[in-house]
């Protein structure tokens, strides 16, 4: 059900804020408060006439419009409690408490945590008394030429003089003249810190801080930086001077430590932090604090941010920001540029009509208002700065040209504005800087730290013939030291295939390791080897240590496992092959066998012999793209809950690691006991076995005899798979197999269940030509067996209630059909969509319903002689599909009398869900 949100203020950041929530499919509907001409009536976006100054009457108004999301624009209200006293009546609120507030609102008390948390800031002291500021820039061993009204003067405040004198009549305009009334009682003096001013915005939950793309504004009234001070005269996003390195710094030396800082002190602060920083030469220092978005920043920030600003609103409110960090945009630039009044910053003219509104929104322009009004059905100037346009782009230039040409479009008497809006960033980056092998995406001294870190790990993995001692050109292995006498070396090598994938999704990247060793070291078992040494190869585009870290140490516990060293590997850093956040993984394992002790032993295996099946720990590391797809189509994702206590999701389940065979089986292997092992892999149980036989020979099994994990029967349920399907992908619950002599079946079963769960499973029998060389009896049966343990107590957690088939007609790109669809993949929805129609063909909506897999119809009303005859039609491909809820999402037809009476008298009888018997 899509929600109400009530957004506070008037100014472009307000507009920006409206414009970006009502973009959601959670949000019905947006009211702006008091708002402007372009929040009046726009879309699903309105003005409200409701105090913001009565926070008990704007409490009743939300209580009244079933608001369930206030967001508040400017730092007032903050100030002024409004976050605390819309709580307190049950309100939720995005934005910092009042006391939180004071990193805005008291700029002595932000000096002094900064200085108490130790955060980089520029030298100052506070004064309350105008003769002992101005005795202060005099006698200071620093120059004290910055002067800041300590309360909020609407970003005005702050006056930057170019000597003591100027400094110390600033000292006398705020503190006697009363420049910014009282915001200016108590004055803070400042070093004058050199660099380059930017600003950083954050997210944060009172814990996490999640960091948005860096941006600049620019304060002065006139290109070049000449001219008054303003409230900001346009601004652009990202800032190149901002590295990627310098952002992270920034989050953890400013951000992080501001909101740890106040949780500590028994404030947390949720919201946004903005920081304004000066780039000094000796790094990052904080000029400023305010606790909301900057204006114009927003219009700049907002435009790039690819996630849901409501969700991500709700994630901090929630306290589960980590799970929800925001996505931005890559390889994209916006620049917005203010208008303002003839006059600005001083007295200005109101009432003057604006024209050329509607141009700029043709050039493909993002026209923010912020001083404006409606008067007899024109839009007039009633403000300072009066609009903002943005323009988003691939890169600041094209966007700075794309904006000027908006500004040159409107007009409005006196109009003025800035055609340089990014000029610094622009001589950044023509800068003649030479090329660097990190320019281009490969950080050595990442690798390098990489290489140091797991230095430790593959040491801890040596045994007798190596020392496994990373950073040599190759590795070296001594096959006496080991202990063998007249060794065959076998060799393996192998992935993890797209398990890969789920682990990134789930940002789980400690077991994956084992995997890859699982994979290759069950692989050389197939010979009767013991496995030496292992190799590594870890591939992506942008090389994160701490992921690969993780990566590498489950190799390197999976190589203590298998009892192989962890003997060299290799790091590819490469742009431009692997999306950000994806990597790629190989292995390479070696093992030995005495001549004498190989396997299979072929000439051995007779009719009669038993097959023992070794347990698997689930899927193992093969069919995943088959699990994915099933995944997809259900009505689970991978952060699903699962089991009885619902504290495993259901990526953790997939993510359970391939079982290492190697330590446990090689005794029984060594017996002599075992004609042949076949390690169950890519082929499942129908193509690996045969790999072992003679060509005479297949194995009869029965599923009953086994434990068939949960897993599998959930994989053939949800995905209406086959029985063979089922056994020629999946291992079904075996891991591994072993051929023994029916007189030593037993015995070799016993050693086995020492340290692995394992069962007598089937026999070898001889074939006759053209039979199947595997045949598994009683695996349906198997599966239902266990179906009934998955549904209630481990996959679904719960007995979900039946979900209402439901048809989507559509006619074009199918409004809100990708919020349904989402919507329904979701484990606690009710409905299921099976169908999507159309009346025309080769439309987007039939494209994006193909994608999520949902079967589609075209129905053209062109090859129909009547409304009635087309909608007889459409009943019957409904009929087919079984449908019980019918939803239209764009679709420009309009129904008969009789089939949406049909309809709806059919859904009353067929759907019996809370939902439906509500309607």
């Amino acid at each position: 059900m899509a929600d109400q949100v009530l957004v506070i203020g008037s100014g472009g950041r307000e507009h920006a804020l409206a414009w970006k929530l009502a973009q959601s499919p959670h949000v019905k509907h947006v009211f702006v408060a008091p708002g402007n001409a372009g929040t009046a009536d726009n879309g699903k976006i309105s003005n409200s006439a409701v105090s913001v100054s009565n926070h008990a009457a704007l409490a009743q108004f939300c209580r009244d419009q079933e608001i369930r999301l206030v967001v508040v624009g400017p730092e007032v209200p903050l100030a002024a409690g409004i976050v605390d006293d819309l709580t307190a009546a049950g309100v939720r609120c995005f934005g910092p408490t009042a006391k939180a507030a004071q990193l805005e609102s008291s700029k002595s008390f932000t000096k002094a945590f900064l200085d108490r948390h130790e955060i980089p800031t520029a030298r100052w002291k506070s004064f309350t008394d105008p003769k002992a500021a101005c005795s202060f820039i005099n006698s200071a061993n620093f120059p004290a030429l910055v002067v800041k009204a300590s309360g909020l003067a609407a970003g005005k405040g702050v006056i930057v003089a170019s000597n003591k004198e100027e400094a110390c009549k600033a000292v006398t305009e705020i503190m006697q003249d009363k420049t910014f009334g009282t915001a200016g009682e108590t004055v803070v003096v400042e070093e004058l810190l050199e660099g380059e001013e930017v600003s950083c915005l954050c997210f944060t939950d009172g814990v996490t801080v999640a960091p948005m793309p860096p941006a600049q504004d620019h304060k002065r009234l006139m290109d070049g930086d000449e001219g008054p001070n303003t409230g900001g005269m346009g601004a652009y996003s990202p800032a190149p001077q901002i590295s990627k390195d310098l952002l992270q710094k920034i989050r953890d030396t400013v951000l992080q430590k501001t909101v740890d800082g106040m949780r500590k002190e028994g404030v947390p602060y949720f919201g946004v932090l903005y920081a304004g920083l000066m780039l000094t030469k000796d790094g990052p220092k904080v000029l400023e604090f305010n606790c909301r978005f900057g204006d114009p920043e927003c219009q700049v920030i907002l435009p790039l941010l690819k996630s849901d600003l409501y969700e991500v609103m709700q994630a901090v409110i929630n306290k589960k920001l980590s799970s929800s960090m925001p996505v931005w945009f890559e390889d994209s630039a916006a620049v917005t540029v203010v208008m303002a009044s003839e006059g600005y910053p001083g007295t200005y003219p109101k009432g003057l009509e604006i024209t050329g509104l509607p141009k700029a929104k043709q050039l493909g322009l993002e026209v923010f208002h912020a001083g404006t009004a409606l008067k007899d059905g024109k839009v007039v100037t009633s403000g300072g700065r009066v609009l903002t346009v943005t323009a988003i782009k691939e890169d600041l230039m094209t966007a700075l040209q794309e904006a000027n040409k908006g500004v040159a479009a409107i007009h409005f008497k006196g109009a003025i504005y800035r055609k340089d809006i990014g000029y610094r960033a622009i001589a950044f980056l023509r800068q003649s800087r030479g090329l660097t092998y990190k320019n281009s995406g490969v950080d050595i001294a990442a690798g390098n730290t990489l290489v140091q870190k797991i230095k430790p790990l593959a040491a801890a993995t040596s045994r007798s013939g190596c020392n496994a001692e990373l950073g040599g050109f190759a590795g070296l292995f001594d096959l006496k030291a080991a202990g063998y006498e007249d060794p065959i070396l076998v060799s393996g090598t192998d992935g993890v295939g797209t398990k890969l994938k789920i682990a990134q999704v789930c940002k789980k990247h400690d077991t994956i390791g084992q995997d890859l060793v699982a994979m290759c070291v069950n692989d050389i078992l197939a010979q009767g080897a013991e496995p030496l040494f292992f190799l590594d190869y870890f591939a992506c585009g942008k090389l994160d240590v701490e992921v690969a870290q993780s990566v590498i140490a489950g190799i390197a516990e999976a190589c203590k496992k298998a009892g192989c060293a962890l003997l060299g590997g290799e790091t590819a850093e490469m742009p431009g092959m692997y999306p950000p956040g994806e990597y790629d993984l190989a292995g390479f394992a070696v093992g030995a066998v005495e001549r004498g002790q190989m396997l299979p032993q072929l000439e051995r295996i007779a009719d009669g012999d038993m097959v023992i099946g070794v347990a698997s720990s689930g899927v193992h590391s093969n069919g995943y793209s088959l699990v994915r797809k099933i995944v997809e189509k259900s009505s689970f994702d991978f952060s699903s809950p699962v089991g009885v206590s619902g504290d495993q999701t259901l990526g953790d389940l997939l993510l359970t690691p391939t079982k290492i065979y190697s330590k446990t089986l090689l005794p029984v292997l060594r017996s002599g006991h075992v004609k042949a092992y076949a390690h169950i892999t890519g082929g499942g149980l129908l193509e690996n076995i045969p790999r072992v036989l003679p060509e005479s020979f297949g194995v009869i099994l029965d599923a009953v005899t086994w434990k068939i994990p949960e897993i599998f029967c959930w994989l053939h349920k949800e995905g209406n798979l086959s029985e063979e399907e089922m056994t020629r992908t999946f291992n079904c619950g075996i891991g591994a197999v072993l051929v023994v002599q029916k007189e030593l079946a037993q015995q070799v079963l016993k050693d086995i269940q020492r340290h692995e769960a394992a069962w007598l499973i089937g026999k070898v029998v001889s074939l006759q030509k053209g039979s199947a060389r595997v045949k598994v009896h009683n695996l349906l049966r198997a599966l239902q067996a266990n179906r009934s343990l998955s549904v209630h107590s481990h996959i679904q957690g719960k007995i979900q209630t039946k979900k209402v088939k439901v048809a989507v007609l559509i006619s074009g790109t199918g409004t809100n059909l990708e919020a349904l669809i989402n919507s329904t993949k979701k484990p606690n929805s009710f409905a299921q969509i099976v169908l999507v129609v159309s009346n025309k063909a080769g439309v987007e909506g039939l494209r994006k319903a193909e994608r999520a897999g949902i079967p589609t119809r075209v129905i053209d009303h062109k090859l129909y002689d009547s409304r009635t005859e087309f909608d007889s039609a459409v009943d019957k491909v409904l009929e087919e599909f079984s449908v019980e809820l019918i939803c239209l999402a764009g679709f420009m037809r309009i129904l008969s009398g009789p089939f949406v009476k049909k309809w709806e008298e059919s859904r009353r009888q067929r759907c019996k869900c809370l939902y439906c018997r509500q309607l």
